[in-house]
């Protein structure tokens, strides 16, 4: 596995998101399962791996710091904060963000954050304050680096100013290009901060495999209008170009989707997620499939030519990436 440089943080060329083992799609997996998926994922040269407080919420840290902990000097963890999980809602007050992250420490079994996220902007903080609490964590020796998720350009510039940032991240796919448009790529390359794209084979979408039939109780994905049966049938011609274009490649719809975004800048860091290790070991071949700038550009004129139907989350989440 090559690394990439997520500003002056060094990691794998690929990371492991670790939410879908335990929450959000679907009922959790059995710890043992993901416990082994990780470790696997390290086996196969993976040193980023990525959870949040909120993902159970707190069993995915559980999980994620059994899980590496024989090898924790050898990996980079990334977390969030930003959510008052007892009184719900944003709340990324100062005094709230010294406060979790020692819980955060604790069920990582670690003495510091890798990458510690700001998991959604809340316009009641400005983000200077937030930026600043998190400047004096890193001050304290319990964080190394800072990053944000779903900001604007403006916002990951003003945060940028207090704390240098080390990585953005935000959903970024073949079907979902907002931060080609909102300046949040631009802004990145220009300061010399990582990406991070979250949900980078559209939440199973783009595995060709998905089966719509989510339950609302334990999937999120029920109420995201693009994941909607009618939609997902609108949707079809971005798998079938990527069906196209794999074949090309002797390689598969997902292999594809990653190999497209590791092609897109050498300063982006994909996490696809997944609880089962033929998933996983799928999604790390895509490390050896080469797009060339040619062959990048010709499938981008495709990609223009398609139209995306649904948003890509319901109102509330939506209301939070603002």
């Amino acid at each position: 596995m090559k690394t990439r440089m997520l500003g002056t943080l060094e990691v794998s060329a690929m990371g492991a998101g670790c939410m879908s083992i335990s929450a959000n799609y679907g009922p959790p997996a059995p710890i043992a399962q993901g416990v082994e998926v990780i470790r696997t994922a390290y086996q196969r040269g993976v040193t980023l791996f990525d959870t949040a407080e909120v993902y159970g919420p707190y069993t995915n840290e559980e999980l994620v710091g059994e899980a590496v902990a024989p090898f924790r000097d050898k990996v980079r963890i990334a977390t969030k904060f930003g959510f008052d999980l007892d009184a719900g809602g944003l709340t990324s007050r100062p005094e709230h963000i010294k406060k979790v992250i020692e819980g955060s420490l604790r069920r990582l079994r670690t003495d510091r954050i890798d990458l510690y996220y700001q998991h959604r902007v809340d316009p009641n903080v400005p983000i200077e304050d937030v930026a600043g609490a998190v400047k004096e964590l890193i001050q304290a020796g319990k964080v190394l680096h800072f990053g944000l998720s779903e900001a604007s350009a403006a916002t990951i510039r003003r945060a940028h100013a207090v704390q240098a940032l080390t990585a953005v991240q935000t959903e970024y796919s073949v079907w979902e290009r907002g931060p080609e448009r909102n300046g949040v790529l631009a802004v990145c390359e220009e300061l010399g901060i990582g990406f991070v794209p979250w949900s980078p084979i559209g939440q199973g979408f783009l595995t060709g495999k998905l089966v719509p039939t989510f339950d609302p109780k334990t999937d999120y994905r029920a109420t995201f209008p693009r994941m909607s049966p009618e939609n997902l049938r609108a949707n079809q011609p971005f798998l079938e170009l990527l069906v196209a274009v794999a074949k090309e490649h002797a390689a598969t719809p997902a292999q594809l989707a990653l190999a497209w975004l590791l092609a897109k800048k050498p300063w982006i860091v994909p996490i696809p997620g997944t609880r089962r290790i033929n998933h996983l070991e799928e999604n790390l071949g895509a490390v050896t499939v080469t797009l060339s700038q040619p062959q990048l550009a010709t499938m981008d004129e495709a990609l223009a030519k398609l139209q995306v139907h649904g948003a890509r989350m319901d109102d509330k989440n939506m209301q939070v990436v603002q």
